[in-house]
């Protein structure tokens, strides 16, 4: 059983800045592509980033593209996403999630076999 806790959500600034954490326990996921993904109020749960398992392939929403920044410690069993430049469009829970598939990262929700509980970040404008 993989169980992922994420951490680093709060309150920013638009134009502000936030690192999410997601760390994982019962599993070395080493091996295995992550994601992270938001949810807003209202809205169905939508792809923000992956990364492959070694941290050499990451693909980005366009929304996202040049802003936000995933990677990966692998010895810490741990996955980031930097947040930069943040709007208030960004406000959302945030989730990460563990595809234990072997294979590329997905942008698809239903590749991901284990999520987390979600950590909550708001914008202000």
């Amino acid at each position: 059983q993989v169980q992922l806790v994420e951490s680093g959500g709060g309150l920013v600034q638009a134009g502000g800045s936030l690192r999410l954490s997601c760390a994982a326990s019962g599993h070395t996921l080493s091996s295995y592509a992550m994601g992270w993904f938001r949810q807003a109020p209202g809205k169905e749960r939508e792809f923000v980033a992956a990364v492959s398992w070694s941290g050499g392939t990451t693909y980005y929403a366009d929304s996202v593209k040049g802003r936000f920044t995933i990677s990966r410690d692998n010895a810490k069993n741990t996955v980031y996403l930097q947040l930069s430049s943040l709007m208030p469009e960004d406000t959302a829970a945030y989730y990460c999630a563990a595809d234990l598939q072997l294979g590329r990262p997905s942008r698809v929700i239903a590749s991901y076999d284990y999520w987390g509980q979600g950590t909550q970040v708001t914008v202000s404008s």
